[in-house]
């Protein structure tokens, strides 16, 4: 299926946008340029704006000129990584240590040029559509905070969308998978301590540098052992900080990570479990373990129906055959809480291009996109808040 053809100057205009926003990243609550120039671009569309949702989100609002109707919520997130760009394009990070590593660059450039169309045939649609640029969504749940400061009221929400750029996938697909696609994110430190000593007489110590490796093996068994192998569930310790010096072994050992789930039995039982396992396994060595178990986000959890007329409208765009289901991560997403209070879906645009160069991994010092991918996400954002309005 050949792609509907393009505004030259639109598409000029979101390039740039997204090129603007890249060179000027802003981390999680710090998105004062972005939100300012969002806003910016919000009012000249003749959209109602809040700003300071959520600490430092903006919200758009459009009301359709044929009447009353439903109201749909359209969310892009803005903040950037503290991660210092390798890459040495034109458009290259201008912030030291901050970087756009995950296209929420091009999120937010997608979402103002769909509000753009949006605006200019309001007298085509009845109802409401509201743009929510969210703050913080690398770890800071800006979802929640904009939740908690009304985003979904006055009008009352009826459906929630949103997309994420993925260099997992093709540009040209899109993937709209029904259910759990993103796992929950839940943390962990577990405190393991002993009794310290000289390092050249251990028998006069309890050594909670040896515990700690013994529970970080242990841990795994909560995957490989206590886990259905046809639920998901990881346990991965990403940090362990121990001693000062090398001839002294420490009173304290410190193991930091992450569990993820797509909910379920695995979510419900996981910190118990772990708990279990980490005061166990330090007990029978001598040593004391105390664990804080945090729950960070929870699973995304797409509507059937919403992910339904998502797929009908990808379909539309780039083709059935290039519409893919079964995309799942346990990758985490705030678009979590929204998903928890309204039915709505969350889709993929794929945007990796491998011959040109754009297949660096989310997150990496070197990620960029495939631009071709943004006027496709517009398209997308621009038919599913249409068809989701009749």
């Amino acid at each position: 299926m050949s792609p509907p053809p393009r505004d030259p100057a639109e598409l000029a205009e979101l390039v740039a946008t997204r090129r603007d926003l890249h060179a000027h990243p802003e981390l999680g609550y710090q998105e004062h340029r972005t939100a300012a120039l969002v806003a910016e671009r919000l009012k000249q569309m003749g959209c109602e704006v809040r700003t300071g949702v959520g600490r430092t989100g903006v919200v758009g609002t459009l009301a359709g000129h044929a009447g009353a109707g439903r109201t749909v919520l359209l969310r892009a997130d803005m903040d950037a990584l503290p991660i210092q760009e390798a890459g040495e394009t034109p458009y290259r990070s201008t912030a030291p240590g901050v970087m756009h590593a995950c296209g929420h660059d091009g999120h937010v450039a997608i979402a103002l040029a769909a509000a753009r169309r949006l605006a200019a045939s309001r007298r085509e649609w009845r109802g409401t559509v509201r743009f929510a640029f969210q703050p913080a969504e690398e770890g800071g749940n800006g979802a929640e905070a904009m939740i908690a400061d009304g985003v979904l009221e006055a009008p009352r929400v009826d459906a929630v969308f949103g997309l994420h750029l993925m260099n997992t996938l093709p540009v040209g697909t899109i993937a709209a998978t029904p259910g759990p696609i993103m796992g929950a994110v839940d943390l962990f430190t577990i405190r393991i301590t002993g009794k310290g000593g000289h390092a050249a007489m251990p028998h006069q110590t309890v050594d909670p540098v040896v515990a700690a490796a013994h529970v970080v093996t242990a841990l795994q068994s909560l995957v490989s052992r206590a886990t259905d192998p046809f639920d998901q569930l990881v346990v991965s310790v990403t940090r362990i900080r121990a001693g000062e010096a090398f001839n002294v072994i420490p009173e304290e050992a410190v193991l930091m990570g992450t569990v993820r789930s797509m909910g379920g039995r695995p979510y419900a039982e996981a910190p118990e479990r772990l708990r279990a396992v980490a005061t166990g396994v330090a007990g029978a060595l001598g040593c004391g373990a105390t664990v804080d178990y945090v729950r960070q986000t929870p699973a995304t959890i797409n509507d059937e129906a919403m992910t339904a007329l998502v797929a009908r409208a990808a379909a539309a765009l780039v083709g059935a055959e290039r519409v893919l289901a079964g995309q799942r991560m346990l990758g985490g997403e705030d678009f979590a809480f929204f998903l928890q209070k309204v039915p709505g879906c969350f889709a993929w645009v794929g945007s990796a291009n491998p011959a040109r160069g754009y297949d660096a991994p989310h997150h990496s010092p070197r990620f960029d996109i495939d631009e071709d991918a943004l006027p496709i996400g517009v398209d997308l954002l621009e038919r599913v808040a249409r068809e989701s309005l009749r």
